[in-house]
C-alpha cells in the first residue's frame, strides 16, 4: 500500500469519484543509463537497485535520492493488491504526469504509452490483473539535452544557471487507481454563460453500448442548497446540454465568480444504464466571463485590472512537485495576501490541485505551456499534441482566464523573420481558439507577437521616470521595444487589443545566505520598498496598461528576485507589499 502521508489528497479535484486508491509512496527504482532495460525485459524481472518516493522525481530531495546528474532513462516498480470491492468493475491506472515519455507494464504486459511531460494519461488494466498481488512497472525516458523538447525551465546542462533550473525526470505527479463501471463518464466540459444564466455541459462516455438506454442526471447546488436538476438521454458517446440557472443576478448580490467573491456551484452527475445507476461523478463550476469589448479587458462584463505575479511553481525540496497540498494552498494564499488577484504560472502546466485552490480561494490564473527552446518539425508535433491535452485538462477551471502557448519566442527564436515559425505561432493561436473560444489567447507573450487577443509586454526597466513616460500613451508603449525586441511581428499591426505588462520588476534582494541574481538589485528593505514602488506605481497610474504581472512570486534556485525567499518567507511585511501592489501606500 502507498505511504498515506505522501501527497494523499485526491489528485483530480474537479472530477471526483468516491472510490480510489493512491499508489504514491515507496517504489522500487533504478537507472538505465545504457538503455538495456527493455531489451532485458526489466518489466518482467529485475533486481532494482534502490527505492524512490513517488511522486517526487529522483533529482529532488523528497524522492529520497536527490541525484541531479544525467539519467535519461529510469525505471519504477510497485507491487499492489486490488481491494475486493474494486474487482467487480473496470480498473483504471492514472498518472498525473511523467516527464517525458512513459511506457507502463502491468504484470509484464504493456498497458500504456504516453508522450508529454506535463499532461495526464491512464490505462484500463482490468484484463491484465491477476489474483493476489499485482505489479506495475514504468519506464520513463527523458531527453535532457534536447532543446527542441517542451521542457519549460528545465536546464539542458548539469548545473542550474541564469533563468534555467534543475531538471525533472520521470514520475512527478500522483499515481492512483480508480474503479469504474463498464460504461462510465470519461470527462466533462463546463462552459459558463453569465449573459444567459446558463452552464453548458458536455458529457463524454467510455464503454457506450449501442442500443443501451443511457441517461444522465445533473444536480446543481450552491452552498449545499438545491438550485436545479436536469435529466437527459444519450444516444451516442457524448451529449451536450444547456442548464439554466435562475438563482442569481448582478448588483453585488449574485453568485458570479471573481477573485473577490469566488462563488462556486457544485455539480453531481449520475449516469444510469438500462435503468440502473452505473456511475457518479462530483464536480464544480464558476459562473465567470472573461472578454474584450472596445479594447477593454473585462471580467463579468466589467473593466477589471489584473494585478498578477509570475509564479514558476518550483519548490526547494520537490522541484516541480509541491511537498504537500497545503503548500499549494499556501502559495495561493500568499499571492492574495500580497495584494495580487492573479498569477501567471510560468513555463509550467501546474498541478491541478493548485488550480483547485485558485478556484476555491479566488485567484485568476494564466495557463502557460512549458516551451521548448529551439524549433524543428518534430518539436511542432510534440508541442501541438501536449498543448491540446493541457487545454483539455484545465478547461473547466474558472480561475483560468487566458492561454499562453508561447513565451518570449521560445521554440520559435526566428519568428520575427521566419515565416514557418510565424505559421507555427499562428497555428497555436487559432487551434487554442478552436478548442476554447471563451478565453483570450496570447500568441507569444512578451514580444514578437503575431495574431493575439492581448498585447503583452516584458519590460525590466527599473527607473520610474522611464516607465512613466513609456506607458503614458499606446504609441509610446508599442514603439519602446524593451529588450530591443519588436512588440509585434511586421505584418501583424496593432488592432486595438488591451495592453498589459506581463513581466517587469525582477528586483533582487538577498534576504539570507542564498546567492543569486536579479534584473536590478536592492541593498536593504528600505531600498527594496522604493524600487518596488518605482516599477509598480507607473503601471497602476498608466492610462494605457490594463494589467501587469510582477516578476516574481518567490526566489527560484539561483534567481533571488522574488518577493518571497525560495522557502516562501516574505522579504518585506506582506502588508507593505500589498499596499504597493494595490496602490494604497502612503
Amino acid at each position: 500500500m502507498a505511504d498515506q502521508s505522501v501527497r494523499n489528497e485526491y489528485p483530480r479535484p474537479q472530477f471526483v469519484r468516491n472510490a480510489w486508491m493512491s499508489l504514491n509512496g515507496e517504489w522500487d527504482f533504478d537507472y538505465d543509463d545504457y538503455g538495456t532495460g527493455e531489451r532485458e525485459a526489466w518489466y518482467e524481472n529485475h533486481d532494482f537497485a534502490s527505492k524512490i518516493i513517488v511522486p517526487f522525481c529522483h533529482q529532488s530531495r523528497l524522492s529520497g535520492i536527490g541525484d541531479t546528474g544525467f539519467h535519461d532513462t529510469v525505471w519504477y516498480r510497485k507491487v499492489f493488491s486490488v481491494p475486493d470491492a474494486y474487482r467487480k468493475d473496470r480498473l483504471l491506472l492514472h498518472f498525473g504526469a511523467v516527464d517525458y515519455e512513459a511506457k507502463v507494464w502491468v504484470n509484464g504486459k504493456l498497458a500504456a504509452m504516453h508522450e508529454g511531460g506535463h499532461t495526464p494519461f491512464h490505462a484500463d488494466i482490468t484484463d491484465l490483473l491477476v489474483e493476489g498481488e499485482n505489479t506495475v512497472v514504468v519506464k520513463a525516458t527523458d531527453y535532457s539535452r534536447d532543446v527542441t523538447l517542451p521542457r519549460g525551465k528545465q536546464y539542458w546542462k548539469e548545473k542550474s544557471a541564469s533563468i534555467f533550473y534543475t531538471r525533472t525526470t520521470g514520475i512527478w505527479q500522483s499515481v492512483w487507481l480508480e474503479p469504474v463501471p463498464e460504461t462510465y463518464i470519461r470527462r466533462i466540459r463546463l462552459t459558463p454563460d453569465i449573459d444567459e444564466n446558463d452552464i453548458a455541459l458536455d458529457v463524454f462516455l467510455s464503454g457506450y453500448r449501442p442500443g443501451a438506454i443511457v441517461s444522465v442526471k445533473a444536480t446543481v447546488t450552491f452552498n449545499g442548497e438545491f438550485v436545479t436538476e436536469d435529466m437527459f438521454s444519450l444516444r451516442h458517446e457524448s451529449a451536450s446540454r444547456h442548464i439554466h440557472l435562475e438563482d442569481f443576478n448582478d448588483h453585488g448580490l449574485g453568485r458570479w465568480w471573481t477573485p473577490e467573491k469566488p462563488n462556486l456551484y457544485d455539480l453531481e452527475l449520475t449516469l444510469s444504464v438500462d435503468g440502473v445507476v452505473a456511475d457518479n461523478v462530483k464536480s464544480y463550476f464558476g459562473m465567470r466571463k472573461i472578454s474584450i469589448e472596445d479594447g477593454k479587458l473585462l471580467l463579468n462584463n466589467r473593466s477589471y485590472f489584473m494585478r498578477m505575479v509570475l509564479d514558476q511553481g518550483y519548490f526547494p525540496e520537490g522541484i516541480l512537485t509541491a511537498p504537500s497540498d497545503e503548500d499549494l494552498r499556501r502559495d495561493v494564499e500568499l499571492t492574495k495576501e500580497m495584494g495580487f488577484n492573479g498569477a501567471r504560472k510560468h513555463q509550467k502546466i501546474e498541478d491541478p490541485r493548485y488550480l483547485y485552490w485558485a478556484d476555491r480561494l479566488g485567484l485568476l490564473v494564466w495557463g502557460e505551456m512549458a516551451n521548448a527552446y529551439q524549433f524543428s518539425e518534430p518539436y511542432v508535433a510534440r508541442m501541438t499534441q501536449e498543448w491540446i491535452q493541457a487545454v483539455e485538462r484545465d478547461y473547466n477551471h474558472p480561475c483560468i482566464v487566458a492561454w499562453v502557448p508561447l513565451n518570449e519566442s521560445w521554440g520559435v527564436p526566428n519568428i520575427l523573420v521566419d515565416k514557418q515559425q510565424q505559421q507555427h505561432a499562428l497555428s497555436l493561436y487559432h487551434m487554442t481558439k478552436s478548442l476554447d473560444p471563451s478565453r483570450p489567447v496570447i500568441s507569444n507573450d512578451g514580444w514578437e507577437m503575431v495574431s493575439t487577443d492581448l498585447v503583452t509586454i516584458h519590460d525590466y526597466e527599473w527607473r520610474r521616470e522611464v516607465l512613466t513616460e513609456r506607458y503614458a500613451t499606446k504609441a509610446a508603449a508599442l514603439s519602446a521595444q524593451p529588450g530591443n525586441r519588436w512588440i509585434l511581428v511586421p505584418g501583424f499591426p496593432y488592432a486595438g487589443q488591451p495592453i498589459l505588462a506581463t513581466e517587469f520588476g525582477g528586483i533582487s534582494f538577498k534576504k539570507n545566505e542564498w546567492d543569486g541574481w536579479g534584473y536590478s538589485g536592492a541593498v536593504n528593505e528600505e531600498d527594496f520598498v522604493e524600487r518596488l514602488s518605482n516599477v509598480v506605481d507607473p503601471m497602476l497610474q498608466s492610462p494605457v496598461i490594463q494589467g501587469f504581472c510582477y516578476t516574481q512570486f518567490s526566489d527560484v534556485e539561483q534567481e533571488i528576485n522574488g518577493l518571497l525567499t525560495y522557502d516562501r518567507k516574505p522579504k518585506l511585511p506582506l502588508e507593505t507589499i500589498r499596499a504597493i501592489v494595490e496602490g494604497t501606500r502612503k
